[in-house]
This record gives structure tokens, sequence and C-alpha cells, in this order.
């Protein structure tokens, strides 16, 4: 029985699974956003048959993916 008595707790267990959900989701969300900009400016594109919305939906789109990294940082470190 090792002499630590929070070795081995739930909430050491539970809390160690929630950070790493928290920063997993930046592996996700990331791409996800730049993958709707490209495709939302492309879809724009083939609408107004344009040639050049879909560079920014990708912009866009790797905005709002470092918009949500700076929120989850910020949120950590609070």
């Amino acid at each position: 029985m090792p002499d630590d008595p929070n070795h081995g707790k739930p909430e050491d267990t539970k809390n160690f699974w929630l950070q790493f959900a928290r920063y997993s989701q930046i592996a996700f969300i990331f791409p996800a956003a730049l993958v709707v900009g490209w495709l939302l400016g492309a879809a724009l594109d083939k609408w107004l048959h344009t040639t050049w919305l879909y560079l920014a939906g990708i912009l866009l789109g790797i905005a709002a993916g470092f918009i949500e990294l700076i929120r989850t940082v910020s949120r950590e470190s609070k």
C-alpha cells in the first residue's frame, strides 16, 4: 500500500481525464474549423461563380481555430 494518501483517488483520475479531454479537443476543433471554412468558401465560390472565396473561408477557419485555442488555454490558466 503506498504512503501517498492521494494515490489512486478517483478525483485524480477524473482530473487527468478532464484535462486530457480539454486539450485533445484542440486536435479536432482546429482542423474541423479549417475544413468547414474551406467547404463554405467553396460552396460560395460555386454559387457566386468566383474563384477566391475558398481562400477567405480557409482564413476564417484558421482564425476560428486560433480563437478556440486561445479560449481553451485561457480557461485553463484561470
